[in-house]
């Protein structure tokens, strides 16, 4: 086994979980995260011998997850509007079809209101909520500022506050 290999085999055991979960959070099911950790972890494969160590092999990686999972969103854009029908319509059906998801149903609601914010706050949200990266960490992924970060996680928070008590309101 050559070295490159060793050290992939070592990024996969050591990002795998960490990785689904934040490329989950942001596509809604776990048959689409499975099918995107696979893409992204060939494309680690096929970078790795770029790597130049400019930036934190952590956040190199992640950098590339969130770049992956955003293209493959913006191509969902695509098909949903070549089918006439909203993407937020289809993450949230996805979301609600998802016969792996396991938690509470205020926590379905939650996924459902973060899948509707647009695609950079929704990232944002993402990595800060359920990621717990710090904004530091997140301004080294995207190339935002900290304070841009930090307005940004602001209006998704809002976002969804208003989304859930719509929905309180409508039950």
């Amino acid at each position: 086994m050559s070295d490159n290999e060793r050290i992939f085999h070592q990024l996969v055991k050591d990002y795998s979980e960490q990785l689904w979960w934040h490329v989950r959070r942001m596509v809604g099911t776990q048959e689409d995260a499975d099918d995107l950790l696979q893409e992204i972890f060939l494309k680690v494969w096929n970078a790795l011998p770029s790597f130049r160590g400019e930036s934190g092999l952590y956040t190199w990686i992640w950098r590339i997850a969130t770049n992956e999972t955003l293209n493959w969103l913006r191509k969902e854009r695509v098909r949903a509007a070549l089918r006439f029908s909203s993407i937020d319509a289809e993450m949230e059906r996805r979301i609600q079809a998802d016969p792996f998801f396991n938690g509470t149903e205020a926590q379905r609601e939650l996924s459902k209101a973060v899948a509707k914010l647009p695609e950079k706050q929704r990232q944002i949200f993402v990595m800060r909520w359920w990621d717990e990266l710090s904004y530091d960490e997140i301004s080294a992924i995207t190339g935002t500022s900290v304070g841009a970060l930090k307005a940004s996680f602001h209006i998704a928070q809002k976002k969804i506050k208003l989304n859930l008590e719509e929905l309180d309101v409508s039950k």
